[in-house]
């Protein structure tokens, strides 16, 4: 079986409401799976452009960078009889403007939920860590 490497970045975009702190989580077209948004480092690209990219790309808004997510997540998994060993940069970013109807035709729906609903709708462990740091963060800086 053939092995190789790939990198990417996403991010935990968020916003206050006078109901508590929301995230934009998404909906895969494909899997029908709640996940966070990330994607492929693009050749050039710093892991912090390629997730403010995905971001927008993904889920149709701007959001700027507050801080890394760290540590990054780690996992291995197969596709087409290639062993992929797989690591993803989140970071927290704070909402800055656009609409989340705007998304990729990779997503099936996009939607603000509250932060800790998020938590328990994520298909993956790894992204139920990403937003429990995220939660602990935010926690933390205000």
């Amino acid at each position: 079986m053939r092995s190789r490497e790939e990198v990417s970045a996403g991010g935990v975009v968020y916003r206050r409401t006078p109901a508590g702190i929301e995230v934009l989580i998404c909906r895969t077209s494909t899997s029908q799976k709640w996940v966070i948004p990330k994607g492929l480092i693009d050749p050039g690209e710093r892991v912090q452009q390629t997730a403010v990219r995905e971001v927008r790309e993904e889920v149709g808004v701007n959001a700027r960078i507050i801080m890394p997510l760290d540590p990054a997540e780690h996992y291995i998994f197969t596709r087409e009889n290639t062993r992929i060993y797989k690591t993803v940069h989140y970071f927290l970013m704070e909402y800055v403007s656009g609409n989340e109807a705007d998304h990729d035709h990779e997503m099936e729906l996009v939607m603000w939920v509250p932060l800790d609903q998020a938590i328990e709708m994520v298909a993956y462990d790894s992204a139920r860590s990403v937003l429990q740091r995220a939660k602990a963060k935010l926690e933390a800086i205000h």
